[in-house]
C-alpha cells in the first residue's frame, strides 16, 4: 500500500460519485486519478491495467468534451440506452479482445494473470467509451469487471484499491439505478 495508491482511490470515489449524479465535474477527478493508477498498476506488474490508463485518461478527455454538449436545462447529461444489436456487438468486442490480449498476454509477458487482466481490461475500455457517449448500459459491464477487479486486486495485495473497487461496485449498482430512473420519465412521455 503506497500514498499513491490511496490518493487515487480517494479521487476514484469522487469521480464516479460525480458520474452517478451526472455531473461534468467528474472528469477531473477522473483525469488525476488514472494518471496515479497507471504507475500503481506498473509497479504491481498488471501491465494491461497500467496500459489501460492511458487509454482512460483519452477517453476522460473525450467524454468531457462529449458531456459538454450533452447537458440539460439542469446542467446534468442526457443518458440514453443502446439497441440489441449494439449490446451483441459490444459483447462480441470483449470477447475477442479478451481473447487476442490474454493470449499476448500469457505469452509475451509477465503479467501476473493474464486473462483476468486482458478480460477486465476489455471490459473496462467498453464500458469507459460508452459512459463516454451516455449509455447506460456502460453500468451493466463496470458491475461486471468491478466483481472480478476485487478479487484480482486483493490477490495482488493492493488493499486500497480492492477497498475502492467496492466501492465503485457499489456506485455502478446506484449508478444504474439512477440512470434507469432519469431515463423512466422520457420513455413515459414519448
Amino acid at each position: 500500500m503506497s500514498a499513491v495508491e490511496i490518493i487515487a482511490a480517494l479521487l476514484g470515489v469522487a469521480n464516479v460519485g460525480l458520474l452517478v449524479r451526472r455531473s461534468i465535474w467528474n472528469y477531473p477527478f477522473g483525469l488525476a486519478m488514472v494518471a496515479l493508477y497507471g504507475w500503481v498498476f506498473f509497479d504491481a506488474r498488471l501491465y494491461s491495467d497500467a496500459a489501460l490508463q492511458v487509454f482512460f485518461f483519452v477517453v476522460q478527455i473525450y467524454g468531457w468534451w462529449n458531456w459538454y454538449g450533452a447537458r440539460e436545462g439542469d446542467g446534468l447529461v442526457r443518458v440514453e440506452t443502446m439497441s440489441m444489436a449494439s449490446r451483441l456487438t459490444w459483447t462480441a468486442v470483449i470477447a475477442a479482445a479478451t481473447l487476442g490480449e490474454g493470449w499476448y498476454l500469457a505469452h509475451y509477458t509477465a503479467d501476473a494473470a493474464p486473462w483476468l487482466d486482458a478480460n477486465t481490461t476489455a471490459m473496462s475500455v467498453v464500458a469507459q467509451y460508452l459512459l463516454s457517449v451516455r449509455k447506460i448500459e456502460n453500468w451493466i459491464i463496470w458491475i461486471a469487471t468491478d466483481v472480478i477487479q476485487i478479487g484480482l486486486y486483493y490477490w495482488k495485495g493492493l488493499y486500497p484499491t480492492t477497498a475502492l473497487y467496492a466501492v465503485f461496485l457499489a456506485l455502478s449498482v446506484l449508478g444504474f439505478i439512477e440512470w434507469r430512473r432519469q431515463i423512466a420519465p422520457r420513455a413515459v412521455g414519448a
